[in-house]
């Protein structure tokens, strides 16, 4: 099967797997980037569901496998997107790092777990990209440290910037699927309300028009 056809169905999946673990809530709330949204995905929950946590993984090791030539390592991003990088790290026989939000205050007081080699080729492995900041602030911290960061993959964009953030960093953003698909797919599916629906898309609508203004 094409790639490309093999990604739709990883869509699919992805999306009945937010359905199931009932991974996306309606209400408001504040994103990490510090911006108000009427939708949340929990991906945190996935750890819950060994079955689906498993799938989850297997997905991603897939689009590393066909979308990244080189693989030295992998990089978890604390906290959603560690349990991620830690099972991929396992299921690719792959080295696996991550970074601390804040250094040690004691020890050695590194920003780095794991073991790095200069000029490692790392992939960023996180749950989900907004606005890209915690892939950008990890990128950063492994360059300085000798590693070579090109990609990052997630398994959702929620389309609030992040991929042209990372892009601006010379950072290639690889996803399963979108914001705006798995809305389509959970109104297509009767998983939604119109209201949650047009909510929602209209909040992405807001906030793409205002990354060009």
């Amino acid at each position: 099967m094409h790639w490309e056809e093999q990604k739709k169905k990883y869509a699919k999946l992805a999306c009945e797997f937010i359905k199931q673990a009932e991974a996306l809530k309606f209400g408001e709330f504040t994103l990490t980037s510090g911006k108000k949204s009427p939708f949340y995905i929990d991906m945190r929950l996935f750890i819950s569901y060994p079955d689906i946590f498993n799938k989850l993984c297997d997905i991603y090791v897939e689009v590393i496998k066909n979308e990244i030539l080189e693989v030295d390592c992998i990089a978890g991003i604390p906290t959603a997107g560690l349990p991620i990088a830690t099972l991929i790290s396992y299921k690719m026989r792959l080295p696996l790092i991550y970074v601390r939000k804040e250094p040690k205050a004691h020890g050695k007081a590194k920003m780095i777990e794991g073991l790095l080699t200069p000029n490692d080729s790392v992939v960023l492995v996180d749950d989900l990209v907004t606005s890209g900041s915690s892939l950008l602030n990890a990128a950063r911290t492994i360059r300085e440290s000798g590693g070579i960061i090109n990609h990052a993959v997630v398994l959702l964009d929620r389309e609030q910037g992040g991929r042209e953030n990372l892009q601006r960093e010379k950072i290639e953003l690889h996803t399963v699927i979108s914001m705006s698909q798995l809305l389509d797919m959970f109104r297509d599916l009767g998983y939604i309300t119109h209201s949650n629906y047009n909510l929602a898309k209209e909040y992405l609508k807001r906030e793409k028009n205002s990354q060009f203004n």
